[in-house]
This record gives structure tokens, sequence and C-alpha cells, in this order.
């Protein structure tokens, strides 16, 4: 079992101590990041009244991101079973004439 790894992340003005497995810090720091990143663009392209709608609108931005790819995952899965299917009616009409 490995050992726990003590870090800081830092997210909109804010620190946050975390103790974690070391194989998640590189994605918590990238995560730390890109909230950031896109705090600091919500605040200069809109008027925002404070950090709690800052980081409402980041939450929101990154969950319809997930939830769209779960869609879209969902209508691409649907798709590969009817060409499934297809092909294996085309097979089996195949066979069958044989």
């Amino acid at each position: 079992m490995s050992e726990k790894l003590k870090i800081k992340l830092s997210i909109a003005d804010r620190v946050y101590p975390l103790t974690i497995d070391p194989e998640q810090e590189e994605g918590l720091r990238k995560a730390a990041t890109n909230i950031n990143q896109l705090a600091k663009k919500f605040e200069q392209n809109y008027a925002v009244r404070d950090k709690q709608d800052v980081l409402a609108m980041c939450a929101l931005q990154f969950a319809s991101k997930i939830e769209q790819r779960g869609i879209e995952q969902s209508q691409g899965t649907k798709e590969a079973q009817e060409r499934l299917k297809t092909l294996e009616n085309l097979v089996s009409a195949k066979l069958s004439l044989k």
C-alpha cells in the first residue's frame, strides 16, 4: 500500500490542503489549473459578483462536458449496435443461402 501524500491546491484564491494517493496528484493539479484558467476567463469576460458565481459557472461548464460525452457515447453505442445487427443479418442471410 502506498503512502498518502499531503498537497495544497490553490483554487480561486483559496488554498485547500488534501491528503491523497500519489497517483492522484497529477490529475488533481491539472484539474485545479483548469478550474483557475476557466475562472479567470469568466471573470474577464462576464460581470460576476463574486468567486462563488465564477465557481458555479466553472462547475456547470465541466459537468456539462461530462454529460455531453456520456450522451455522445450512448449514441455511438446505439449506432454500433445497429451496425452490428445489420452485419449479423447479412451474414445470417448469406449463410442460409448456402
